[in-house]
């Protein structure tokens, strides 16, 4: 996780490293470990409650076991209302591991009684709209000088999905 974290794409566009307290230099193993610890407490937590806030899941190739990147539920509204973002390892972008994750973990949360679920992403981060878009998120809107990225003012894509746009997606698209 540390060394994923340390490639300049995840740390220019990845929240991850918030939960470091601090969005550079490179997180340390110590700094990996801190963050697997939030996200044990973050399981444990759901399995009391049912709120997703906190959880997350390991990307990991199906055949070697090795991790390839991380999807986490950022927010869980009380109106039911779910955040997530994701990231993948350089070495192993292009397959569809992040498509296939955000369909996985956005089922999951309809699943859960989502009644929406949505992302942002940093308007400049192309690859991670088309993830979005080919995951069949639709596209909201762009919020302009929304967020805050190292150090500077970014606009913020917004994509969303919805339980009854979801359910009728054929199966061949929910892979």
């Amino acid at each position: 996780m540390a060394e994923a974290c340390a490639d300049p794409s995840i740390q220019r566009y990845n929240r991850v490293l918030d939960r470091l307290g601090h969005p550079a230099p490179p997180p340390s193993i110590t700094d990996a470990e801190a963050v697997i610890d939030e996200f044990t407490s973050s399981w444990r937590a759901f399995a009391t409650t049912r709120t997703p806030s906190g959880v997350a899941f390991a990307i990991t190739d199906a055949r070697s076991g090795d991790l390839v990147g991380c999807c986490d539920v950022d927010d869980w509204s009380q109106a039911d209302v779910a955040q997530f973002g994701y990231w993948i390892a350089a070495g192993a972008r292009g397959p569809g591991y992040a498509t296939r994750a955000v369909i996985l973990l956005t089922r999951w949360l309809f699943e859960l009684g989502a009644a929406r679920v949505f992302l942002k992403i940093v308007a400049e981060n192309e690859h991670s709209v088309a993830v979005a878009r080919r995951a069949g998120f639709v596209y909201e809107g762009t919020m302009r000088a929304h967020g805050v990225w190292q150090g500077r003012r970014c606009d913020v894509m917004w994509f969303a999905a919805l339980p009854l746009e979801w359910t009728m997606r054929g199966p061949d698209e929910q892979t």
